[in-house]
């Protein structure tokens, strides 16, 4: 039985890049040159992958995560991007092309001027509906109460005078 080998850091790192950096040879030719079992230097990379996507976590969230500044950031990183290159920035991101077109289209319709002052005076005129109609309600309210109060009182006079009669 073969003792365990163990490797340092460093060639642990140094035989990454080469397998990353391998051109059209297999992982397995790699492995025969560096002297280190085909499993060994694919389980290496495997940990080498989680440890990337743990430690990038940041950007594998949800795109509805995303904060407006972390949005805009990657608009300013994708920017003349295309196709397959576009592709590959937003696989590392989770992310799909579709939502940085949502995000570009955001931005452009919140940055037209005199945008804040639409969206206060929309905040404004739905206060003012809203208050309309709680008074309207509020009216409506008191008229049923009224309407119920008139039924009661009026079942109640029947049927004292009705008793009176027999």
């Amino acid at each position: 039985m073969k003792a365990k080998q163990t490797y340092s850091v460093e060639f642990r790192e140094q035989a990454l890049s080469k397998v990353l950096q391998r051109g059209n040879r297999t992982v397995g030719a790699v492995a025969e040159e560096l002297k280190v079992n085909v499993l060994t230097l694919r389980n290496w990379m495997r940990g080498a992958s989680a440890a990337n996507r743990s430690s990038s976590s940041g950007h594998a969230k949800r795109p509805d995560d995303w904060s407006p500044e972390e949005r805009l950031m990657a608009l300013q990183e994708s920017h003349g991007l295309v196709d397959e290159a576009l592709n590959g920035w937003c696989r590392e991101r989770g992310l799909f092309a579709h939502h940085l077109v949502q995000w570009r289209t955001d931005f452009c319709a919140a940055g037209g001027t005199g945008s804040r002052r639409e969206t206060a005076r929309e905040v404004r005129d739905l206060k003012q509906a809203n208050v309309q109609l709680q008074r309207e309600l509020n009216r409506k309210e008191k008229a049923l109460a009224e309407a119920a109060a008139l039924l009661v009182l009026q079942k109640k006079y029947r049927a004292l005078f009705e008793g009176e009669a027999e």
